[in-house]
């Protein structure tokens, strides 16, 4: 049984102008360093303004207006956007699992910032790293795959009985529900098979899947979420394939997304 949860994990969340990638721009930032055993915590938080404006719907989401974030956010974009590149790549290079929720979108802007910015690409920056990131998203949607319902950040929170607080869509808090939520799915899968079904009520498949993460490696556990996105993705493009609706923007790769013209020249 292999137990990365009780060791050095850094939590991450962006909020944004916006949900593409390719155009939007990050606003805040938070990169926890965790300590689990000792239940230390180091945070690195950043507000940035990126010298757009924010949309409203954004805005209502995360609380950070334009007025807000030219009054607060610092204006040196690319040393911010850096620093953001700079705790991912630190805690990669130390093997500490990096914690996102939906990390495909987190850690792709990061890097399309990067690129934006005339930095070091962070894809190119994690290339020879041994990458491990844990995706509470992918995890929770490949284990308990028919849970009706939403599997929203503070739906999924509730469900594992992991308190978001009154700032939830803030990257401090997100990040740490996050990381908390992912503590949680690890804890029941090391109770096995057996105890699961007992004390959580899970039917057997459920509780297989889950108890099943408890003798993976850390590389073990990244490669089964690069395999179980893919599925995901499959999955997903066949539903609205079948409901005559488009399947543009529905990405199989994790967890960074390759730029459009990265992915054209890799076809």
């Amino acid at each position: 049984m292999t137990a990365w949860h009780r060791s050095r994990l850094l939590a991450l969340d962006t909020e944004t102008t916006g949900v593409d990638v390719e155009k939007d721009r990050i606003l805040t930032a938070a990169a926890i360093d965790l300590a689990p055993a000792t239940r230390h915590k180091h945070l690195r938080h950043w507000v940035i303004n990126p010298g757009v404006e924010v949309p409203q719907e954004a805005a209502e989401i995360h609380g950070y207006t334009t007025a807000r974030i030219r009054a607060e956010g610092r204006t040196d974009v690319a040393e911010a956007v850096g620093e953001i590149a700079d705790a991912v790549v630190d805690a990669a290079q130390a093997g500490a699992p990096i914690i996102a929720y939906n990390a495909p979108f987190d850690l792709s802007l990061i890097d399309r910032e990067t690129r934006r910015h005339g930095l070091v690409p962070l894809a190119d920056r994690l290339a020879a790293t041994p990458l491990v990131v844990i995706d509470p998203y992918v995890i929770d949607k490949a284990t308990d795959t028919y849970r009706r319902g939403s599997r929203s950040l503070t739906t999924v929170s509730e469900h594992y009985g992991v308190p978001v607080g009154a700032d939830a869509h803030g990257c401090v808090a997100d990040a740490l529900a996050a990381a908390r939520v992912a503590w949680v799915i690890m804890q029941r899968a090391c109770l096995g098979v057996d105890r699961l079904t007992e004390l959580g009520g899970y039917q057997s498949d459920v509780a297989a899947r889950i108890a099943a993460l408890a003798s993976m490696s850390p590389p073990d556990l990244h490669r089964f979420q690069v395999q179980a996105k893919r599925e995901q993705a499959e999955s997903f493009i066949a539903y609205r394939k079948r409901r005559g609706e488009p399947t543009d923007g529905i990405s199989s790769l994790w967890p960074i997304i390759p730029p459009p013209e990265t992915a054209a020249a890799a076809a």
